[in-house]
């Protein structure tokens, strides 16, 4: 079955169909047949498409909203120029999987949307007013372009950290805080977390309640998770996703007493104070050059520029230390895994995130190490009492997974039940 994954941004949109063969089980029977991306919306976008393995083509339209972004990709894959012949017509899309920030305490897994689901995405905007109103936008149009027939899933980032205990997810505030306007950590990056956590175990041939593990999503946005049993035990990203490690432009961990400091210092409102914190800090803050983790690496070994450098080790160092509290934490792990843009692809971040942690049984293979480029593999010595692994995440396979598992039992049409249901 052909399922469309969506993940709208404020001003964009990331798009997959995935086919997938619900009677041959996960990891079998999947294909990617188009990927692609919609940027600027509002003003005169571009959009990128890739159909399987051929060569990107890249696009311009006016398209001022997500609904004519979305009506615009849907055109585009059911017509002759995409060359996609199992798609002929929007008939041949049989599900969508939307990725939806914010669930709060209600959503434990990933939710068929129907009309009291949307109401409570919507009743969740004020705990994450970047993402879930754009997020909504998505599941509003498509529904609208493709009518109530083609069901529809909502697949939530805080899904996966909903396991985290009550003394890990409150802070030390007043408890009526959390009990009036439900102020905890949250956590994000759930659904990377749940694939990578899904491949470690299928890698190893482990069930999960016998690993635990500390996974590292590394890209512009970053967090931790320490795993325990095969569930999220604890996560860097707090209230917001602005907790945490150091990412591209968001500072990390800092004292809260800083957005009345700088608003005072600066001259600036407390909410211009955030946005300091949340789009001017972190890598690109530091370094004042830029917020790529890859261009501060070429400045560093091209041109030895001194805040490049500063901004990449206290990246590194951030990251250190939540895998020694998470050690803890966990009371000694198997293993820790990175992924996302960083975590998959720069070497020389790796190894100086594993240097020193020999203390806690880690011990890295540089050439292992160094080969590790965007696949799947072990990058730790012989006889490394901690293993660490490079696994690429693809979220978007597990929204289009979680929409046939959602789908299947519920004896959809395209769906049939297998003889084991």
């Amino acid at each position: 079955m052909n399922i469309l994954v969506l993940n709208s941004g404020s001003s964009s949109l990331r798009f997959q169909i995935i086919e997938i063969d619900p009677d041959q089980g996960e990891g079998r029977g999947e294909r990617r047949l188009v990927r692609g991306t919609v940027s600027r919306i509002g003003a005169h976008s571009v959009i990128t498409c890739q159909v399987e393995d051929r060569p990107r083509v890249k696009l311009d339209a006016a398209l001022p909203t997500h609904r004519e972004a979305i009506d615009w990709v849907l055109r585009w894959i059911i017509s002759s120029e995409s060359r996609i012949d199992t798609i002929r017509s929007v008939s041949d899309i049989h599900a969508v999987g939307h990725r939806v920030v914010h669930g709060g305490e209600r959503f434990r897994d990933s939710e068929l949307i129907t009309p009291e689901v949307i109401t409570a995405i919507e009743d969740y905007m004020e705990l994450a007013p970047l993402h879930n109103p754009a997020n909504l936008r998505g599941i509003r149009a498509t529904l609208d372009l493709l009518g109530g027939g083609v069901p529809e899933v909502a697949v939530f980032d805080t899904a996966f950290h909903t396991t985290i205990p009550e003394i890990f997810f409150l802070y030390a505030i007043p408890y009526q805080l959390y009990r009036r306007h439900k102020v905890r950590r949250y956590g994000f990056h759930g659904t990377s977390h749940r694939y990578v956590l899904g491949r470690y175990l299928e890698m190893l041939q482990r069930k999960p309640e016998t690993v635990n593990i500390i996974t590292l999503h590394l890209g512009n946005g970053c967090s931790a998770c320490a795993i325990r049993s095969g569930k999220s035990l604890d996560t860097s990203m707090g209230f917001t996703p602005l907790e945490g490690l150091v990412m591209g432009t968001r500072s990390g961990d800092v004292d809260p007493a800083l957005v009345d400091f700088i608003s005072h210092k600066e001259g600036i409102t407390s909410s211009e104070a955030e946005t300091v914190l949340n789009k001017e800090s972190g890598l690109l803050g530091i370094s004042g050059l830029t917020a790529d983790m890859r261009e501060l690496l070429m400045e560093e070994s091209e041109h030895g520029d001194r805040r490049a450098r500063l901004a990449i080790e206290i990246f590194c160092r951030q990251v250190k230390k939540y895998i020694g509290a998470y050690f803890a934490e966990l009371g000694g792990a198997d293993a820790v895994v990175f992924t996302g843009g960083i975590g998959e692809n720069a070497a020389v971040v790796r190894e100086r995130i594993c240097t020193g942690l020999d203390c806690i049984g880690l011990t890295l293979d540089r050439d292992r190490n160094n080969q590790a480029s965007g696949r799947e593999a072990e990058i730790t010595a012989e006889g490394s009492r901690l293993k660490a692994y490079v696994i690429p995440t693809d979220e978007e396979l597990m929204i289009a997974r979680d929409t046939v598992r959602l789908l299947k039992p519920r004896g959809h049409p395209d769906f049939p039940p297998s003889p084991n249901d």
